[in-house]
Order: structure tokens, then sequence, then C-alpha cells
């Protein structure tokens, strides 16, 4: 035994390179083995002369005999098998023979000071998305910082970061061995589908087996203890395009109920306007999605463009639905179901005209996917952008008002004269929505009973009121569909 006759760890690794080269690929012939030594103690002397071991021989433990792959750049390698198996050597392997082309998960770095929205991207919608396809699709964990997430959200967030790299190969162990299983699944059919969209490589490892149809990778190495490894090859084709967990996911009829129970997960309002009909998504029997359709609104922006022409409003209800709400539980977003929501509902719907007008469209066209055309954007009106740019003279932050709390807390903070002054804001700025509003969803209250109302409203309503105006100064898109049977 060397020196400290402890146990020794060492690689005896030959690469060669064969001569024959495939279009972006290459052959690669890999050795592997572990020579180990061990200290004599009077523990392993007992484990040597009970089992017949020759502990002061160095042994060596082959791992990879003359494995043969052909790989590149580009290419989805998903390598399982059990734990101790030879899956992380082999992983460190490859990253060995693609460096400086390659990023690994656990170098990445991250800043836990700011909110995660803040920290990935370089655009917000580039954000959004990257959080998207890494499972973390929640305007509400968007605001959170790294510490405050679990550490499955924790994981999903090195994901993201990953994606955000300008590495050309992706590299993983233990994927998605911290999510349950449908979460994992979720994500690996997001992650690849990102990285091909990118012209990426991704080289994971993991002992689950069941994220073959999801990460629907070009290559499949499964390791086996001692020397056994098996090697498939893929295309593209040979997988579903769909994520195995849409699969099941079912659509049917619902109810104001069965809204009441993914209400929570949507960022306005759990109250639908006027509903007409509601479908709910389900999967083993729970409710995973809803979409709400309502009676259309008085008005609408690119209504009459969509039309070509304008209608009274008892023939508006009559032919024309709006989409209120599209809901999906957090786990279930990024693999399409809000695209199969709208899509397989808009026949069903009772009406041969429909329409949309959502903010979210402008980052994630699963409208325009389901089949509804974009007519135009809409842009906030003349009364909103006034009050807005009154707000701002007044201390307020144009990306916070669409909070309460921070609009009854700054409210409380600003002097009395100040106060009245934005109450002024308001009567001399009528718009139809907030006169609705501030008469309990009466429109045609009158100018001198909404200047009224609002010259009387409490801080808490006068909150609420700003909260509308930062959701109306949002851009919106609008969005219409024509049943082609009807």
């Amino acid at each position: 035994m060397r020196k400290s006759r402890k146990i020794r760890r060492e690689f005896f690794e030959i690469l060669s390179f064969s001569q024959r080269f495939l279009p972006k690929k290459q052959k690669y012939v890999i050795n592997i083995a572990y020579k180990t030594g061990v200290e004599l103690t009077p523990r392993t002397k007992t484990v040597a002369q009970a089992f017949g071991l020759g502990v002061n021989e160095d042994k060596s433990f082959v791992i990879y005999d003359n494995f043969q792959i052909e790989m590149g750049e580009k290419d989805i390698i998903y390598v399982t098998g059990d734990s101790g198996s030879g899956k992380s050597i082999l992983l460190k392997k490859f990253h060995e023979i693609f460096k400086g082309k390659t990023i690994d998960m656990n170098q990445i770095r991250v800043d836990a000071d700011k909110p995660i929205i803040d920290t990935v991207g370089k655009s917000f919608e580039e954000a959004i998305e990257l959080l998207s396809r890494a499972g973390l699709n929640d305007a509400f964990i968007f605001l959170r910082k790294f510490n405050e997430l679990s550490d499955g959200q924790k994981y999903r967030y090195k994901l993201a970061k990953l994606l955000e790299s300008k590495a050309k190969i992706w590299v993983c162990d233990e994927f998605c061995s911290l999510l349950d299983r449908e979460t994992a699944k979720i994500v690996a059919y997001n992650i690849q589908k990102h990285a091909r969209r990118s012209g990426k490589g991704i080289f994971v490892a993991t002992c689950h087996t069941d994220l073959l149809d999801d990460l629907k990778p070009t290559i499949h190495i499964h390791k086996g203890f001692g020397r056994k490894v098996t090697v498939k090859y893929y295309n593209e084709g040979d997988f579903d395009p769909n994520c195995t967990v849409l699969r099941e996911i079912r659509i049917e009829e619902g109810c104001k109920e069965d809204y009441a129970e993914l209400a929570e997960f949507h960022y306005r309002s759990h109250r639908v306007p006027v509903p007409r009909k509601f479908f709910k998504a389900t999967k083993n029997g729970r409710i995973v999605g809803i979409i709400a359709y309502s009676f259309p609104p008085f008005v609408a922006a690119c209504r009459r463009k969509a039309l070509g022409t304008k209608l009274p409003i008892s023939k508006l209800n009559e032919v024309l639905s709006c989409i209120t709400r599209v809901v999906v539980h957090p786990k279930y977003r990024g693999i399409g179901l809000g695209q199969k929501l709208v899509r397989e509902t808009l026949p069903k719907c009772g009406t041969p005209f429909v329409e949309t007008i959502a903010v979210m469209a402008k980052y994630n066209p699963f409208f325009e996917k389901a089949g509804m055309k974009k007519v135009c954007e809409q842009k906030p009106a003349r009364e909103i952008i006034k009050i807005v740019s009154g707000l701002l003279n007044f201390g307020f932050n144009q990306e916070m008002i669409v909070s309460r709390k921070y609009n009854l807390k700054k409210l409380m903070e600003l002097p009395r004269e100040d106060v009245s002054r934005i109450r002024k804001l308001f009567v001399d700025n009528p718009h139809p929505r907030l006169v609705k509003q501030a008469f309990h969803k009466r429109l045609f209250a009158g100018k001198r009973n909404y200047e009224e109302a609002v010259r009387k409203a409490s801080l808490e309503k006068l909150a609420s009121l700003i909260r509308t105006v930062g959701l109306l100064f949002q851009t919106k898109v609008y969005l219409f569909w024509r049943n082609p049977n009807w």
C-alpha cells in the first residue's frame, strides 16, 4: 500500500476515436475502470477473512469496456440505470469529451436577493418563457426570491438558468429526481422542446426510466451493474409529439363550482363576468384546467373590425361569446393544455363567433395555436393614460399599481390634499369601467353621481380603483374566432 494506505480511486481510461465520421456526429470508444486499494484495519481484515478477499491486493473494477457510441453536440442523451451503476461517471466523461461546449447544472450560480423574474433572461418575455419551460409558470412564483422557493422549485429555477446559458450542451445529473413523476414528465417535455428549438444538446442521467416518451432522446443509454450497457438510437419522429400527461386529460362541460376549485390560480378576480358556459379539463377525476365563456361586454375595441359590422347588444348576446377565463393548474402549464381547452371547446360554446381580450396573449400565443385569429392589440384608453400619468407625479410605481395593498399604503402616506387631487384625476377621466366599479357594476350612473361616489370613496375603495387603472393600462390582444360549420 502507498503512503497513507487509505482507499485510493484512480481512473484508468482509454479514449480512442475511430476514423469513421457521421454528419455532425462522431464515434467514440470508452473504457473506464476503477483501481482500488484497501487500508488494513481490524474490520477490513475481518471482512477479508469472512469472504476470502485479498485486501492487500489492488483490484480493478471495469465500468465500461469498449463501450461504443455515436454522438454529437445536438444529441439529447438519456442515461438511465440503478443507483451506483455508473451513470454519473459516463456523464462526466461526456462532459470532458465536449469540454468548453458544456455547462453542468452544478455550475449554476443564483442571486438570492432578487425576485426570480429579475434574475433570468434578457427581457421580461424571455424570463417568462424560461421559467415556464422549467415548470415555474405561476405569476406569484415569479415574485418570490430564490430562498423562498421549495427544494423542487429551486431545482426548476436552476434548470431555467441552465436554459439561459449560451453553452451548446446542457448537462444534468439526477435529472428531475427531486420532482414528483408527473411534474418530471412535464418538465422533461418542455426542456427537450426548448433545446430542439434552440439547436442545443442535452445530456442527462437519472435512475428513473419513465421519461423516455417525454424527453424524446436521440440516444438512450441504460447502464446495468458491472459491464452491462445497452444503447438505442431514436429519431424525433419515433415519439408522439405531445406530452404523455396531456394524453390522459379529458375535456367535458363543467359548472361554476368547478371554476371555484381553480380560481385561486388566476391572477385576476375570482369572479367570472356573466358566465355562459364552463368546460373543465380532468385527469383521473381531478380538475386541472377550466375555461369560462361569458356574454360579451358592451364595448370592445376591434370588435367591429372582426365582425365587419356593428350589432345591437341583443344580437351580440345571441351570436357572440367571450372567453373571459382560462385557468390551468400551475403543475400542468407548458404542455399545451390551455390550447387544448380552447381548441376543443370553441365549437361547443353555442355561438358562431367567439372573442377574447387577453394580456398574456402577447407572451403566449396559445389562443392563436388553438385556431383564433389575432385582430389587433388594444392600447389603453386616453382616460387611463391620463390617470396613470397623474399617479406617477404622486410617486406611484407604474408596475406596482396593480396591487391593492401597495396602493393603500401609498394613499395613507400621502397628504390629504394629494389624495383629493387623485380623486379629481378619476373625476376628470370617467372611463366606463371605473364608473361601473364605483357604482357596484351599474354602468349608467351619470357623471354627477360618479363624481360624488369618487369623492366619498374610502381609501380602500380608491386603492381598488387605482388597481383597476393598472389593469386597464396593460396592452391587450383582441382575438376572434368564426365557426366554419355554423
